[in-house]
């Protein structure tokens, strides 16, 4: 069994529905959380045990161990382009984009070259991940750290996942995309086409019934 890491502050920039679900977790394991988002979570942040900014400086301000770029593939080069990433010197940075190369392209462009970089893609969600994150898939490559001291950082990270009992999986982030061209589509487009349908739950679901339904929350929410 994995031995508790340290307590760290996490930086969660972006705190919508994703984040907050993260935080949930952290916040349990004895870690400060500090949010930040475009719209105003502050309540959320609240109930959740962790504290919220009004802005990315705010938060820099509280010298967070991690910062965790918690946004859409579609917005992620735009909420780096406004974030002060000079700021992240001697600082870990993690994405968690469900694709690889491209988050991991753009931090090694823009991030300080003193800034470490862990990519990551946690398999699960709020509704997959509701009850429990055991056996989940945790993918994940560390692309840089830039000492050892700062190594016990990315450790720590990591096994805050593994105390949650995930599958780990370290894997390059060109291996995971490779993977990924294929498996998430079928499940993504199978998502799709079984939402148009509008399945409900009923008193005599099937367990391949309760599965359909499955890749349909999994998918859709």
């Amino acid at each position: 069994m994995a031995t508790h890491p340290r307590p760290q502050t996490l930086a969660i920039i972006g705190f919508g529905n994703f984040g907050q679900f993260l935080a949930k977790t952290f916040v349990r394991q004895g870690h400060r959380v500090l949010g930040q988002s475009r719209s105003d979570y502050s309540t959320a942040a609240k109930e959740l045990g962790a504290e919220y900014f009004k802005t990315a400086d705010e938060v820099l301000d509280q010298n967070p161990d991690v910062v965790i770029l918690c946004t859409s593939i579609m917005s992620l080069k735009t909420v780096m382009k406004k974030f002060p990433l000079q700021r992240l010197e001697d600082c870990l940075v993690v994405d968690v984009c469900s694709v690889k190369e491209y988050p991991r392209d753009l931090m090694m462009e823009m991030l300080p070259p003193s800034a470490d970089i862990l990519c990551t893609h946690p398999m699960f969600g709020p509704e997959s991940g509701k009850h429990s994150w055991k056996d989940l898939p945790f993918v994940y490559d560390v692309v840089r750290v830039c000492n050892e001291e700062r190594q016990k950082v990315v450790d720590d990270f990591v096994l805050i996942w593994e105390l949650e009992q995930c599958s780990m999986v370290p894997m390059t982030s060109k291996e995971h995309d490779s993977f990924a061209a294929s498996t998430q589509f079928i499940t993504h487009t199978t998502g799709r086409m079984l939402a148009g349908l509008n399945l409900t739950s009923t008193p005599i679901d099937t367990k391949g019934y309760e599965s359909l339904l499955g890749v349909i929350d999994t998918t859709i929410s």
